[in-house]
């Protein structure tokens, strides 16, 4: 089967044989594929958790039909259509645990399908079992016009928050973050950005931030915080490392928790996927969460798909196609 591969000098589509499902797995022809910002970390070999490394297929998350299953498999025959965040997506074929797949909604085609599973799982870990939302309590999702950061506007709507604010250091993604339930956008370039936030949250600060970016905002980030309040972070986007002020922290008593699904057992993240399934499976199969499709490229032109993640030029997600 065709695959796009890591190797020393950057990823190679090449010939690589077919995966072969175990009796508790299943096998999938993958039909569309999204990039994530991950991917970008393991073109020359590095891995992601149990994901990637030298010389394996790329791909975090994928869409396609089932084409055999496992002897023990019983929640799923031949011919269902399923998503994943799962490795080998940039693969023609892709095995997957029975337990760690979703179905697809029948409204859904495999492109837009296919850029779905990280962000939903993720952000519903965050805002909801770390971040503990409670209905009319405010949120802000830092990163926001991230595909990833987009659902998490869309889960917080969802769920009842009071007020949705997202950020984006790009005016034009700003303007469209309404589209995806923010009631306000802010830019974190901006000096006054906590003073807004702090307006806008009636003088308390947010009860809730889901942090996608790290880095320079960690101490905005706590001044941004109401007294009690709690920062989940999910991503580094600005950075592993930066100041923190730790009185601050203290003064304020908020919790701070950091999320990965790297270093997660395969029961936690069935857990995490059952637990998403039931809070968000109708909300997505009745079209109230989406993510828009930014582009799609053949397999063939991954090169290219790559570049675009790389020149951070889109808005939504990347996927490339294998039909």
């Amino acid at each position: 089967m065709r695959a796009v591969v890591s190797s020393p000098d950057g990823p190679i589509l090449r010939d690589v044989a077919a995966p072969t499902p175990g009796p508790d797995d299943i096998l999938v022809r993958i039909r569309a594929a999204a990039l994530n910002r991950a991917d970008l970390f393991m073109l020359k070999g590095a891995a992601h958790g149990k994901v990637g490394g030298a010389g394996l297929s790329l791909g975090l998350e994928w869409a396609g039909e089932i084409v055999e299953v496992g002897a023990n498999v019983e929640r799923w025959k031949t011919g269902d259509r399923v998503m994943a965040a799962g490795g080998s997506g940039y693969s023609e074929y892709a095995v997957a645990h029975q337990r760690r797949v979703y179905a697809m909604p029948d409204r859904l085609s495999f492109t837009e399908a296919a850029g779905l599973p990280v962000a939903l799982q993720t952000m519903h870990d965050a805002i909801v079992t770390n971040g503990k939302l409670q209905p009319g309590q405010s949120v802000l999702i830092q990163g926001a016009s991230t595909g990833v950061g987009l659902m998490g506007l869309q889960i917080a709507k969802f769920l009842g928050a009071g007020l949705v604010i997202g950020s984006s250091t790009t005016a034009e993604r700003r303007a469209r973050l309404a589209e995806f339930g923010a009631d306000l956008a802010i830019d974190t370039r901006d000096p006054s950005w906590v003073a807004s936030v702090t307006e806008a949250t009636g003088g308390k600060g947010v009860d809730l931030v889901i942090d996608q970016v790290a880095g320079p905002l960690m101490n905005a980030n706590l001044h941004a915080t109401r007294i009690g309040g709690r920062i989940v972070n999910v991503g580094r986007l600005g950075g592993n490392t930066g100041e923190f002020n730790f009185d601050l922290h203290a003064l304020r008593r908020i919790t701070y928790v950091g999320v990965t699904f790297r270093t997660r057992s395969a029961a936690e993240v069935e857990a995490v996927m059952a637990a998403t399934s039931t809070a968000l499976g109708t909300a997505l199969a009745d079209g109230k969460l989406n993510l828009p499709v930014d582009h799609t490229y053949p397999l063939g032109d991954f090169a290219a798909a790559f570049a675009r993640m790389a020149a951070n030029q889109h808005f939504g997600k990347i996927v490339l196609t294998l039909d």
